[in-house]
């Protein structure tokens, strides 16, 4: 007696169709769990034994071989699983629970699967801000593998037997002191260790990494007098609505946000004024900026110009980016 039942097993965020075959031959009552299951497949066994006696069924006497996973024969016809995704956790009183990731099985029934790799901290971020404080304090590994999501907006998550690919498009915010004293620069509260502190503190950061940070900016410490200024007139809603007019006016122009523009869209949409133009190309030959860095100054330029609801790109909006 053969039957089948189909599930789905999760490899990431993907759901990828399995197929139970259950096969009943001769021989010594048994129930063999074939294939490279996990531990829960491999204690279903047990579960299957207690569901039957719980629900008033015999398992039918022979070696019952299982591939990947338990399927229920017997009680149901031969064909009552046609066209049917199984996705739940069994009971030992038999009875059928839900299981977690119900959504993705329902939208994907027909792929998923493998061993599970738990997303990190940055993809648990997607759409949303990933603040790193104290950023050379992090290992150089965990910096460097920042490198690829902030490149493609997606991380891979490479295993023995599989891939997982989770999505990762994130805002990068990090802070850092001058130095690992805290102190770095001159006059009171100056680092004591002198430049060698602040050279090494900020060695830690790669240059491949700086390169994706679109920008970076020398913060100066608050002083007395700072504090006494009176509030700047724009606050925090004004701020909030000129992003959203420059969100807005980016999207109506079908290309995407500023962020995710590829090359030819770039020189449509960002390309300077003259003056413009030729700034950026003297930054490009005295800063020794790298492609991925001159782009990054045209994405920048283009955003301070929506910023500013200007439509061209002029040279006063090239030299703040660069």
């Amino acid at each position: 007696m053969f039957a089948t039942a189909t599930t789905v097993a999760f490899q990431g965020l993907e759901a990828r169709r399995i197929e139970v075959q259950v096969q009943m031959t001769g021989g010594t009552p048994a129930i063999v769990v074939v294939g490279l299951g996990d531990k829960t497949v491999s204690e279903a066994r047990e579960r299957v034994r207690a569901a039957f006696a719980s629900i008033g069924l015999a398992i039918p006497p022979g070696r019952l071989i299982v591939n990947l996973a338990p399927a229920a024969i017997g009680a149901l016809p031969h064909d009552a699983l046609d066209g049917v995704v199984c996705f739940c956790e069994v009971g030992l009183d038999g009875s059928l629970a839900s299981a977690p990731g119900a959504l993705p099985a329902a939208m994907a029934a027909h792929v998923g699967g493998g061993l599970r790799a738990k997303p990190g901290e940055i993809s648990l971020a997607h759409q949303g801000v990933l603040f790193l404080d104290e950023l050379p304090e992090f290992s150089q590994q965990a910096l460097d593998a920042l490198r690829q999501p902030l490149e493609t907006g997606q991380v891979l998550i490479a295993r023995a037997n599989h891939h997982v690919t989770y999505p990762a498009r994130i805002l990068l915010a990090a802070a850092m002191n001058p130095c690992r004293c805290g102190g770095g620069g001159v006059g009171v509260g100056a680092c004591r260790r002198g430049p060698r502190c602040a050279i090494d503190y900020q060695a830690q950061l790669s240059g491949p990494l700086l390169d994706r940070i679109d920008i970076q900016l020398d913060v100066p410490p608050v002083t007395a007098a700072d504090l006494a200024l009176p509030s700047p007139p724009e606050g925090a809603a004004e701020a909030a609505a000129r992003v959203m007019r420059a969100r807005d006016a980016q999207s109506s122009l079908g290309a995407g946000l500023n962020a995710v523009l590829d090359q030819a869209s770039l020189e449509k949409i960002a390309t300077p004024d003259a003056p413009g133009a030729a700034l950026l190309a003297k930054a490009a030959e005295s800063l020794a900026l790298s492609a991925r860095a001159y782009h990054r100054t045209l994405k920048v330029a283009r955003t301070i110009a929506d910023l500013d609801g200007s439509d061209a790109v002029p040279r006063i909006h090239v030299a703040e980016a660069a």
